[in-house]
């Protein structure tokens, strides 16, 4: 009887101890009534959450996985996320080509054929992320294709994943790139266009939603298939941000090849906050595209308080994948959450909870990270 009892303590013990260490499931336990709606029912939200600890010593780097519901296999719409490694791999393809003799930079005006508007890749990797221009981002998808995309990526250790779109338009599944025109230092270059394979159905878990859609302002009664738009799981966004921020932690051949003043452009491209470009802060407050910690707030962002990421947000879903660093209090951390907010199961017909629960479920879920981080520094 003695025995039966001390074992019985000593299984509580245990189960007590994980649940400490378990930091997710202590902020799921919250009694926050944001988090709370949420985390009762979250296999109605869609909820996964990533979030990392990093752990230095000796001069290495060590990543410590906390996971909520975190499944590769239980699709959810990226949205602007995707627009994160077009970014790089488009600043990688820079290098690359001039590795080959190529004389341009991100800095080298591009058209388009039949076009007279000029652009350069600087200027689109900041609206990117500033706004999370779509425009921006085509003209980018155009430069490298969705075949060099997948490729790069899975070459790295990204997978699985399937960047196969532009946002919007008729043209957004094509498969053929436009001609691009850069004005190089030595006379104009001419990029051949490239041609890719056309988009694979997905056929993982829930790649079919709803109960209905909205289609050229008709109302369809059958559920909503994804089967193919982007696909880029939580996993895989928030190990593309670890690359990023820490390539030293992994093998060379996993890594961006960028250049460092490439690498600084971009990871302040990440940080930087809309009215610092000239935005009009009052439609693009600091929180626009930064839904953890501030996204609830019209409120500037402290400037000790930098968050490198990217979100995305589009039907119903909301997502973000975020390098945090307070450096104030010498805090950083990796955290990356997706949540479904469309209480009517229709899709495309724009009645979604951004505001009332997915934006506030993400920035309260960023604080309460944060706060147990200063914490744990303390």
């Amino acid at each position: 009887m003695r025995k039966t009892f001390f074992s019985l303590i000593l299984l509580i013990s245990i189960c007590s101890c994980r649940l400490q260490n378990n930091v997710l499931k202590q902020v799921s336990l919250s009694k926050d009534p944001v988090l709370t709606q949420v985390f009762e029912n979250p296999h109605k939200y869609e909820v996964q959450i990533i979030y990392t600890r990093i752990l230095r010593k000796d001069g290495t780097v060590e990543f410590k996985d906390y996971k909520y519901r975190v499944d590769p296999e239980a699709y959810f719409y990226p949205a602007s996320t995707v627009k994160l490694p077009v970014a790089v791999l488009s600043l990688e393809k820079v290098n690359l080509l001039n590795e080959d003799g190529v004389a341009i930079s991100k800095n080298s005006p591009y058209q388009f054929e039949n076009d007279s508007v000029s652009h350069n890749i600087e200027n689109d990797i900041e609206a990117i992320f500033a706004v999370s221009d779509n425009e921006a981002y085509n003209r980018l998808f155009e430069f490298i294709g969705q075949d060099y995309i997948n490729s790069k990526l899975t070459s790295k250790g990204l997978a699985p994943v399937r960047i196969s779109h532009r946002f919007s338009g008729e043209s957004s599944a094509d498969t053929l790139t436009r001609q691009m025109i850069f004005k190089a230092e030595n006379g104009n270059l001419e990029l051949p266009v490239t041609y890719n394979q056309p988009a694979d159905s997905l056929e993982i878990f829930d790649i079919i939603k709803g109960v209905g859609y909205i289609k050229e302002d008709v109302k369809i009664n059958e559920p909503f298939s994804f089967a193919l738009k982007n696909y880029f799981p939580l996993e895989t966004q928030h190990n593309l941000m670890k690359r990023l921020f820490f390539p030293e932690a992994f093998d060379k051949q996993k890594t961006f090849q960028l250049k460092k003043e490439d690498r600084d452009f971009l990871i302040k491209s990440m940080s930087t906050v809309p009215r610092k470009l000239g935005y009009d802060e009052t439609e693009y407050q600091d929180g626009y595209g930064k839904f953890f910690i501030y996204g609830d707030s019209k409120e500037r962002i402290p400037e000790h308080m930098k968050i490198y990421n990217k979100v995305g947000y589009a039907y119903g879903t909301l997502t973000e994948t975020a390098y945090i660093k307070d450096e104030e209090n010498n805090v950083d951390f990796f955290l990356s959450a997706t949540i479904l907010v469309n209480e009517n199961g229709v899709f495309n017909d724009n009645d979604y909870q951004y505001e009332s629960i997915g934006i506030p479920f993400l920035a309260e879920l960023g604080r309460q990270i944060y706060q147990k981080e200063l914490n744990r520094k303390k």
